[in-house]
């Protein structure tokens, strides 16, 4: 097995189905990061991580974003992921250090694009996400983290502060090999669009969304 140099400087064993191709200094409108694209040879896909500073290898702050077209191209208001995509990229430029590896073949929670729009339309007769999800004959929840795993691994980190209100994601990091030192909420203010999916999350599959408690539930 070959070694890759860390973005701390340190080797580290290539991951296992995960191969490091391409490596760009980024200037973005959060601050100055550099694009290491992966090739998952387990799904096929192509996946980046958007590395600022001198990462080292514990306690790195660490967001694992899923893909989100509609959120995190179009603004979509119907979720919050384009909001946390832009509030972890300002907290790892604000850290002076940190991760956001951007994880493609996640979309919908790994239910595909069109999957997702139909849930969507499923959404908007009345049923909620985790509903409309398994009226598809669909599973809740699909993602897979191990390529988040692998691609942390190659950048010699062993250990992270991951920006997330969802307890599944800490999990499948330890569980891949990577110790979570603390999980930081990253809250995003609702808004009329999506506090019912926003609560669904919290109710029916654990997210730790302790702001939802200010709004009314409506009558």
């Amino acid at each position: 097995m070959t070694e890759n140099l860390g973005m701390s400087g340190e080797k580290s064993a290539r991951p296992l189905g995960v191969e490091r191709l391409a490596e760009s200094p980024l200037p973005t409108v959060y601050g100055q990061f550099r694009a290491v694209g992966y090739l998952d040879h387990e799904r096929g896909d192509e996946q980046v991580a958007l590395v600022h500073g001198d990462i080292g290898t514990h306690g790195v702050l660490t967001r694992l974003h899923s893909e989100c077209l509609t959120g995190d191209a179009f603004g979509s208001r119907h979720c919050e992921c384009g909001d946390q995509l832009a509030s972890s990229l300002r907290a790892v430029v604000a850290e002076g250090r940190g991760v956001v590896v951007y994880l493609r073949g996640h979309e919908g929670r790994g239910i595909g694009l069109v999957a997702k729009l139909r849930a969507m339309a499923l959404q908007a007769e009345g049923l909620d996400t985790v509903e409309a999800n398994l009226a598809l004959g669909l599973p809740v929840d699909a993602r897979d983290y191990g390529a988040a795993a692998g691609i942390l691994r190659d950048l010699g980190v062993v250990s992270v502060r991951l920006m997330s209100n969802n307890p599944r994601k800490s999990e499948a990091l330890i569980r891949h090999g990577i110790e979570v030192a603390e999980q930081v909420p990253l809250l995003i203010a609702p808004s009329e669009n999506n506090i019912t999916y926003l609560r669904t999350k919290r109710e029916r599959m654990d997210h730790y969304l302790p702001h939802l408690d200010a709004i009314a539930h409506p009558s």
